[in-house]
């Protein structure tokens, strides 16, 4: 009978495009396929929690995969050969045995996305597609406001991209139980945790948070955006934030 695996996996994306197998590119979901396929000696599907754009990082993605019956691996020799077969820029950091029915994706209960902006006059090379640099002054009060009016349950579908499969009886409705700010020594950390995010959403959130902090936007526009009536022209968020700086942290069942 095949066994069950979990794995937390961390990565810097900023080379990758992104989570999810893409044809002719290169993808964290691929690579990690490929090097079960070379300690398998079979194809293995492997299942995230999510798919990450391209340029994206994570310290807490939560991926799946049915290990074959005929291997006797343990999950402790599963953690080494895999980070054997990987990139650097790749790491499996936890691996366990779990129920037949546990899922990456179906299972989650939420998850927590981090955003860094840096204010640095110069963006220390170490930040290079970590942050996003912004060294025009922020207002921190009014980003902290803006931020705020992300809490709760909402309809985001101003903050989402369209993603292709989408029709009349897409939920744009998402809970988010925490929306908040940081201070950095040279810059800000954006936090946000959901039970679950639309196709670009925290980029969306950030970009139109800045953009308010920066005086380009108003709050009570940006509130607008929030739980507009479907039948009405619907307003966009002002501005996409760039995927440097956005981390997925962690994935909770």
């Amino acid at each position: 009978m095949a066994v069950r695996i979990k794995v937390t996996v961390a990565y810097d994306g900023s080379r990758f495009a992104g989570w999810q197998i893409q044809p002719n590119a290169d993808t964290i979901q691929a690579r990690i396929e490929e090097a079960l396929a070379l300690i398998a000696k079979v194809p293995v599907r492997v299942h995230g929690s999510g798919r990450t754009d391209a340029g994206v990082h994570s310290i807490g993605q939560v991926a799946h995969f049915d290990a074959p019956a005929e291997l006797t691996m343990n999950p402790v020799n599963w953690l080494a050969a895999l980070n054997t077969k990987l990139p650097a820029t790749i790491r499996v950091l936890e691996c366990d045995e779990v129920n037949p029915d546990f899922h990456a994706r179906f299972s989650a209960s939420s998850k927590t996305y981090t955003y860094e902006l840096s204010t640095s006059p110069v963006l220390p090379p170490f930040q290079a597609s970590r942050a996003w640099h912004l060294p025009r002054q922020l207002d921190p009060v009014t980003l902290e406001q803006a931020l705020a009016l992300f809490e709760g349950r909402h309809d985001f579908k101003a903050f989402s991209a369209v993603r292709g499969n989408e029709d009349e009886e897409t939920d744009y409705r998402r809970t988010l139980s925490e929306s908040s700010l940081r201070r950095l020594p040279e810059g800000y950390l954006l936090t946000f945790t959901g039970e679950g995010f639309l196709y670009k959403m925290v980029r969306l959130l950030t970009g139109a948070a800045v953009q308010t902090a920066q005086g380009y936007f108003r709050l009570d526009d940006l509130a607008s955006l929030l739980d507009q009536e479907p039948e009405l022209p619907r307003g966009k968020s002002p501005l996409c934030a760039p995927p440097d700086g956005l981390s997925l942290v962690e994935v909770r069942y």
